[in-house]
């Protein structure tokens, strides 16, 4: 038996064979071209097959695992329309006179390796996608496809790395895990894993030359990868499986009861969703309502500005949808590693701590208005909230109270229903975190954005993968903030939730509980195991033994 040690990126356990997936290396060769328009032309027709294949990946990734995971998809579209990439392609065949796969390949390593020495993690990450669109393209000239997993039988996928176009192709029927030796927990294709349910390691130093076609075990919940296990391991394995299968099935029992602990306090478990297909699955989970709808993924999808009546549509339907219970919508939070090529954002150092979210709202009203007049205009079919993401001061808050005054006098004037709306601010910044009893005073709810919050608390990138071993999202720093943030949101009588990742992170359901945490919105998925461990968990004697065991 062979044993490696890889990161987990979803739990679970999967017995079975091991198929190691080779990507097909498109072999590249330059040759000279007389006619160079016709060669160009030749690369801009694969070019358009290739956003044409772009385009069904993603249709069949929203209907998989929803909008916010497919949206990487439309990002590389994007990036086949990218001027600098075309140009490069464009000239080098035109002055050196090479053929299209030659220019298509060596502007793919440029690009790559560009954006391999910038020092931002997102950027970083952005070398395999143009990589990925690259090979998408040579496969298109060479007359192929490009390679895809494909497995007669279940089996564990196991692979240097994976391209989440190659993720979302899996037959979730036919493939029992999977294990890459590269790889970030915040990729694309660790997002995607983990919406789609399927156990998975990374960062896993697998011999592939020497794995294939074995049987293997995957651990989810340990990062253990046994190769060939013995006859021990896989009794221990396969207790494990049943165990894990008893457990989800347990839960669906869960379905329909109030989340109440023993001792009589109730919480709200949301959903969180990037889009009205995301629906589904929140009402399969019984969910209680949406925790955070992130409104930004209608502007990714969209090559300009959304119109009122676009989002109006999309607003009005997941309230209708959710017949009455809370929707909150958060604001648009553009910037960072959500860029919309409309907006004309000038290049960033730092863009996590850019002009992002409000600070765009704040300094562009007209976007700012449109969006809020159609959330209005939505609440008078459905009881829906707002949320404002990226606060820092008071002084914001008060600016966006004034601007909301001026949307609903221009609706009341010219006789436009709307609903009671709550509003609301996201805690994600240490500094939202020091006045937020100043802020309670201002606003009906916080809403804690832990992923935020954690990286601005520790000062790391969660992006990056060299600083895994650094990021702790259990720092007592980080639950100090959430801990000080719920006491003055009930000193000044309001509730506050959590709606971050750490929301889902069932090691702190009882500690959140334990300080008063009034909701938890979650991925669809985990709705029901958090609501377990609420039902399990009696507050009044968890509060002195969570604080010992967390601060």
């Amino acid at each position: 038996m062979k044993t490696y040690e890889g990161k987990s990126v979803f739990g679970g356990v999967a017995i079975g064979k091991v198929l190691v997936y080779k990507k097909g290396e498109q072999q590249v060769k330059r040759l000279h071209v007389d006619d160079t328009q016709a060669e160009i032309k030749r690369f801009e027709d694969a070019k358009a097959e290739a956003v044409e294949q772009l385009k069904a990946l993603y249709a069949k990734a929203v209907k998989e695992v929803g909008e916010a995971s497919a949206a990487i998809f439309e990002i590389h579209q994007m990036m086949l329309d990218d001027l600098d990439y075309l140009d490069s392609i464009h000239n080098m065949i035109e002055t050196q006179e090479v053929n299209a796969e030659y220019a298509v390949a060596t502007t793919s390593d440029n690009f790559a390796m560009m954006f391999s020495s910038m020092d931002d993690a997102y950027m970083k990450e952005r070398a395999a996608d143009v990589k990925d669109v690259s090979e998408r393209i040579l496969a298109v000239l060479s007359g192929g496809a490009k390679s895809t997993v494909a497995t007669d039988e279940p089996s564990i996928i196991v692979a240097d790395d994976l391209a989440p176009s190659e993720t979302v192709q899996l037959d979730k029927d036919k493939v029992l895990a999977f294990v890459t030796v590269h790889g970030s927990s915040n990729s694309h294709t660790a997002i995607l894993a983990r919406t789609m349910g399927i156990p998975a390691l990374i960062g896993t130093p697998v011999d592939l030359e020497t794995v294939d076609g074995k049987m293997a075990v995957v651990d989810g919940y340990t990062g253990a990868f046994y190769v060939d296990p013995d006859e021990e391991t896989m009794k221990a394995m396969e207790e494990k499986r049943e165990k894990d299968r008893e457990q989800k099935e347990l839960l669906q029992t869960l379905k329909g009861k109030e989340n109440i602990t023993l001792d009589g306090k109730k919480v709200m478990v949301y959903a969180n969703i990037g889009n009205i297909k995301d629906l589904a699955m929140v009402l399969q989970n019984d969910a209680g309502g949406i925790g955070l709808f992130r409104s930004e993924f209608i502007y990714l999808e969209h090559d300009d500005y959304p119109t009122e009546e676009e989002q109006f549509k999309v607003y009005r339907a997941v309230a209708e949808t959710m017949a009455g219970k809370r929707v909150i919508i958060r604001t648009l939070d553009i910037g960072a590693d959500k860029q919309a090529s409309y907006f004309n954002m000038d290049h960033e150092e730092n863009p996590a701590l850019g002009y992002r979210a409000i600070r765009i709202c704040l300094t562009r009203e007209d976007i700012f208005k449109t969006q809020l007049r159609a959330i209005f205009r939505a609440s008078a079919f459905g009881k829906i909230s707002i949320m404002y993401p990226m606060i820092i001061s008071v002084d914001e808050v008060k600016k966006i109270k004034k601007i909301v005054e001026e949307v609903k006098a221009e609706l009341t004037s010219q006789q436009i229903a709307f609903g009671e709306v709550e509003q609301g601010i996201m805690i994600e910044t240490p500094a939202a975190v020091m006045v937020s009893e100043a802020l309670a005073k201002e606003v009906d709810f916080f809403s804690i954005g832990t992923n935020d919050l954690t990286q601005y608390t520790l000062a790391i990138d969660r992006q990056n993968p060299k600083l895994e071993d650094f990021y702790d999202a259990h720092h007592p720093a980080v639950l100090n903030m959430i801990r000080m943030t719920v006491e003055n949101a009930h000193k000044a009588g309001i509730w506050a939730g959590i709606c971050g990742e750490l929301g889902a992170d069932l090691e702190l359901t009882k500690f959140f509980l334990s300080i008063g945490v009034d909701e938890l919105s979650v991925s669809p998925g985990r709705v029901l195991s958090v609501r377990k461990n609420i039902l399990e968990t009696d507050v009044e004697k968890e509060r002195e033994e969570q604080l010992k065991k967390w601060l």
